[in-house]
């Protein structure tokens, strides 16, 4: 059995890498770098700024926290929905913030509009954490908005503004914002520095109350927040998370100590059930809007490699994490679909090779700076094969696969046409919901939920799991193009 394991393995490496080498010059990263980076302005709630491209969309939301006298106004929509969830919100800014730090000089022109989609999502955090003791975690009643399908321009469903505070605490949403602040203050430092400082200023802040006040969002306002974006995998990786972004924004001993004297907490940390059903991929091989785990131990890894602290845990994690991931590694724990796309038994699964695969190309960059490889068994793993890997799975979300599909909208010749979007429908859409029709407005660079695992695609708004666009799959996916825009023969 262990035989015809290893011969599956080398059987899927060899058609990941044969369609590596036949598509290495087939697609624009350019182009669709600028299209993945328009998708948030299609995701924009709030009053709509002059400099607006996808014209189509217009002001929504604009009395957003007025009930309780806060302004709330702004943000992002997290999918195809009309809801501010702020936990996957607040992870998308994190990534954002991140492509840039990396990739940014790689942006060309299109640096300018990250940088908006960055301010875009900080300004609406500046203000649902600007009341002492309270971080909003959640604008709109989930349940009346998804028995509504209607535009925001038209929504009529309860705009009902949730906070965590001391008394009902959520640590994993206030130390997730801690660390887009965090992080997005390093982007804006050389730009805007009094924006920057007050940036960090508040990630300092919202991140003492999340560690003074720790508990999980799931128990103070579960009920509105699940099972849309409940926490599986408890809030520990989000305070350390937002520590080692503040270290790595202030270079303050005191967040560095905070990782080190509570790295043992992400072993200790549940490890998410999907369906009832224990995942035990490892918590190492987790990173997406719920689990940090891989995030914090690469984010951390650059640090000690060049010499700040001891290496472990930190880069024996980030090596199981590498093999985890790569198909010929002997203990490899995703799958991956005929046509090569990773999986991962969660919803919308093109969140997952996005975020590992934004993963993999930070950390190759970080390894040949330390002129390291790494070991998964016998199987020796170079930069420049995390870095192959990665590009397979971008090349298949733009069109390298069985379908000769691109799964974001308006890149390539073959796109999804019947997406689950609501913004994108006309007055009264319910009639569009079920039709055949195509979406009366296109949402350039949406990157959707994506086929199933043999390789398979309904192009059917019922079918969210495939169908649906979020800003944590299109996150991750701006700072992999990025790179290989300017690396198209890495």
């Amino acid at each position: 059995m262990e035989t015809i394991s290893l011969v599956q393995r080398l059987l899927v490496l060899v058609v990941m890498m044969m369609m590596v080498v036949m598509k290495v010059a087939s697609h624009d990263y350019g182009d669709a770098l600028s299209k993945s980076i328009l998708f948030f302005e299609g995701q924009r709630s709030g009053k709509l700024p002059p400099n607006q491209r996808m014209t189509w969309r217009k002001d929504s939301a604009l009395r957003d926290g007025s009930d309780i006298g806060v302004d709330l106004v702004g943000g992002y929509y997290d999918a195809g929905d009309n809801v501010k969830f702020n936990f996957p919100m607040a992870f998308s800014t994190t990534i954002l913030a991140w492509s840039v730090l990396e990739f940014g000089n790689s942006m060309g022109s299109d640096l300018s509009h990250a940088l908006d989609s960055i301010r875009w999502a900080t300004d609406y955090f500046l203000k649902g954490t600007s009341i002492p003791g309270f971080v909003f975690a959640q604008v709109g009643d989930p349940y009346a908005d998804h028995n509504c399908w209607e535009r925001p321009e038209d929504m009529d469903t309860p705009r009902t503004p949730y906070a965590v505070s001391k008394k009902f605490p959520g640590s994993e949403v206030s130390a997730e914002i801690a660390a887009a602040l965090a992080a997005s203050s390093m982007v804006f430092r050389s730009l805007d520095l009094e924006y920057s400082a007050r940036l960090l200023k508040w990630a300092r802040m919202v991140f003492e109350f999340a560690d003074q006040y720790q508990g999980s969002y799931n128990d103070g306002i579960g009920h509105w927040v699940c099972p849309f974006y409940c926490d599986y995998s408890g809030y520990q990786d989000e305070l350390l998370w937002g520590a080692a972004w503040l270290f790595r924004a202030t270079k303050a001993s005191n967040y560095w100590n905070y990782v080190v004297d509570n790295i043992h907490n992400l072993e200790n940390s549940i490890v998410k059930k999907i369906n009832g059903v224990p995942y035990t991929g490892g918590s190492y091989a987790e990173f997406g809007w719920d689990t940090k785990h891989a995030g914090i131990n690469i984010l951390v890894s650059k640090l000690v490699m060049n010499g700040n602290s001891n290496l472990s845990p930190f880069m024996s994690n980030v090596d199981k994490f590498v093999c985890s991931v790569l198909p010929e590694s002997p203990t490899v724990s995703v799958s991956y679909s005929p046509g090569g796309l990773l999986f991962k038994p969660e919803g919308s699964n093109l969140q997952h090779p996005t975020a590992l695969s934004f993963l993999l190309v930070v950390y190759a960059r970080y390894l040949s700076q330390g002129n390291r490889v790494i070991h998964c068994g016998g199987v020796v793993a170079t930069p420049a094969r995390l870095i192959q890997a990665a590009r397979g799975q971008v090349d298949y979300i733009l069109g390298s696969n069985p379908l000769n599909m691109s799964y974001m909208v308006g890149y390539g010749q073959k796109f999804p046409q019947r997406i689950h979007h609501q913004p994108i429908d006309c007055k009264n859409g319910s009639s569009y919901f079920s039709s055949n029709n195509p979406n009366p407005n296109m949402l350039i660079g949406a990157v959707v939920g994506g086929p199933d695992i043999k390789d398979s695609y309904s192009d059917s708004r019922a079918d969210f799991v495939q169908s649906e666009p979020t800003t944590y799959i299109n996150a991750p996916l701006v700072g992999l193009l990025a790179y290989f825009n300017t690396h198209s023969n890495s």
